[in-house]
């Protein structure tokens, strides 16, 4: 038996990663899965997170349930299992176009944690980037914190809603993402032509990457 915490108190990114390698490792040891907690994403995303007989929400005490917690947030958790997941994840589809790259800014808590928040040099860099890609390309950003976002954006329609955010994400064509778990699936699930994210990720500010896991091949770092 494996058993995994959705951390109430954690970001749906975090919350998703946890998800993900609670059942992968289930189904790679041949052994049932449960998930315990509210999930955060749930207006937009219907997730499986039981398939036994366990009361999933309430204590469980049994000397065979593995607790499984953690961030996972590396993608050899979950990539043997690809396919999986995208159907574990699947939220309705949307039809994006070519010329509009979306930006996944991250505001709320980040914001004043001098090593996490990304300074505009990185956005403006980013977007060069995208517009010598084309020059006629649209800019929509998706994020958690619409009053610091059109700070840093003041031409760009700027949308805070966690499943239109999610969803946009995941099938853009285009991608500038910040150093958020919330971009994460999204962005490695999705058939983006580009995706272009912060280098050494939560280090971006002190120049070290803080951990390896936040290592993806799709992702072109600047």
């Amino acid at each position: 038996m494996k058993i995994g915490f959705f951390h109430e108190g954690s970001g749906m990114g975090n919350q998703l990663h946890r998800y993900v390698a609670t059942r992968v490792k289930a189904i790679d040891e041949g052994v049932p899965f449960a998930m315990i907690g509210k999930f955060k994403g749930s207006s937009f995303m219907d997730l499986q997170t039981c398939d036994t007989e366990y009361p999933v929400g309430k204590t469980i005490v049994d000397d065979n349930v593995e607790f499984i917690d953690g961030e996972f947030q590396g993608e050899s958790v979950w990539k043997h299992r690809k396919n999986e997941v995208k159907e574990w994840l699947k939220v309705e589809p949307l039809n994006m176009p070519d010329d509009l790259c979306i930006i996944g800014f991250r505001g709320g808590e980040y914001v004043g944690v001098r090593e996490l928040f990304l300074p505009y040099s990185y956005w403006d860099m980013a977007i060069e980037k995208v517009r010598e890609i084309n020059p006629n390309m649209r800019f929509e950003v998706h994020t958690d914190d619409v009053v610091t976002a059109q700070e840093f954006f003041p031409n760009f329609k700027c949308i805070h809603d966690i499943g239109l955010n999610w969803r946009f994400v995941r099938y853009a064509k285009y991608l500038i993402i910040a150093n958020s778990s919330f971009f994460i699936f999204p962005s490695l699930l999705g058939e983006a032509k580009v995706i272009y994210a912060p280098e050494f990720w939560a280090g971006y500010n002190t120049g070290v990457w803080t951990t390896q896991n936040n290592k993806y091949d799709r992702f072109i770092y600047i």
